[in-house]
This record gives structure tokens, sequence and C-alpha cells, in this order.
């Protein structure tokens, strides 16, 4: 697929996803690297359009230079977000209660704490990332489980052999401690995404570096 080819396609994605306006995003591509450009309306579209840039096949990288212009020029106080960042994380009953702590500067974010599960850290985020004046998100929030290393490198590989999406046998799982490292080849960004995914879903990682090429 070539430069304009693959541009044409991102365009209709970011199109087709309805959680996306998308009459404000400029979309360039060169050797496979795709650059967005432009803005939207909260950082929650932001993040729905870069993972619909990543459900495009023959995208190999991405840059993303997408602004955050809100409907009205109002902006909401940081203790305001705080507050509101702080009842959404005691509301998810998934959560372990008083375990995760927030900090909000100009709009920006800061998770902090300590759970047992990857799912949770997400889980946290997730929940921010909806509401009005957040500009972005830094998710410090760390894993604690004990697990051995060998423990956890069956349990990738095994999940790995189980996905009729993956090619397992293309992909080496490297585990130090907590740490996982990813080697390989896959076919597309979302099987490069269920890779990843299935690493963060064993107990006890703490890391992934996605060594992985499309």
């Amino acid at each position: 697929m070539n430069d304009s080819d693959l541009r044409q396609v991102v365009i209709d994605e970011l199109e087709f996803e309805p959680s996306i306006d998308a009459s404000n995003i400029g979309v360039a591509a060169k050797d496979g690297i795709v650059t967005l450009s432009g803005f939207v309306t909260s950082y929650a579209e932001k993040m729905a359009a870069e993972r619909a840039v990543r459900r495009v096949k023959g995208v190999h990288g991405m840059a993303q230079e997408i602004d955050i212009r809100y409907a009205t020029d109002k902006k909401i106080n940081d203790d305001e977000i705080a507050r509101r960042c702080a009842n959404i994380i005691t509301w998810d009953t998934t959560l372990p209660e008083g375990k995760i702590a927030v900090k909000v500067e100009r709009g920006w974010v800061t998770l902090s704490g300590e759970v047992p599960w990857h799912f949770q850290r997400v889980s946290a985020e997730s929940g921010v990332r909806k509401i009005t004046g957040v500009n972005g998100i830094t998710n410090l929030i760390t894993i604690k489980a004990h697990v051995q290393a060998s423990d956890i490198k069956s349990r990738i590989e095994e999940a790995l052999k189980r996905s009729a999406e993956v090619e397992a046998h293309s992909i080496r799982v490297l585990v130090t401690n907590s740490s996982v490292r990813l080697e390989g080849k896959v076919n597309d960004w979302r099987e490069r995404e269920i890779v990843e995914k299935a690493a963060w879903s064993v107990p006890g990682v703490m890391a992934v570096d996605d060594r992985l090429t499309v």
C-alpha cells in the first residue's frame, strides 16, 4: 500500500469511528508512518483517534500532534478536576480503596499508588480519561504481586498459543524479575496490541518492553 492509499484508509477509519469528529483532524502518511494533526474537543477523543489509526493495516508508526480545544473557553479548575477524578476512582469497585492518589496541574492528571493487577491500573486511567477538562494523563501506578519470572513467562506463552489471532511461534518472550520483553514479528498493529495485552494480563508484570516489529 502506498502512502496516498494509506492516508485515505486512515481518513476513512477516523470518519467511521462514531466517537470521533474527524472534520478537524489532519492526516499525513510517509513510509508507513502516519501523522495526525488538528484538534479535538476532549482527551478521550484524542485517544480514540490514536486507537483508530492503530487498527489500520499498513501503519508502522504514528506521530500524534492533535491539540485539545474545548467547546467553550471556560476552563475547569484543577481542584474540580481532582475532585471528579477521586470520585471516579472511588466509585470503581474493581479498584482497591485508598490505594490510588490523584494530582492535577493545569489539567494534566498524574495517578500514583500501588495495585495488584494491571487491569486496575488501566481501569483507573480509563475512568479519568473521560472527565471534561483533562488535557493528559501520566500513569505512575505500580503493580505489586509476588510471582516467579518462570511462571510469568509460561503464562504469557500459553496465552499466546490460545489466541487464534496470534502466530505464537514467531514471538519470543523474555522475563527478568517482573519485566517482560517481547521480540519477533507480527502482521499488524492489532496483533501487536493483542500480544502486549496478553503480557500485561499476567499477574506480577510491572513493565513490558515491546520490541515487536510489524
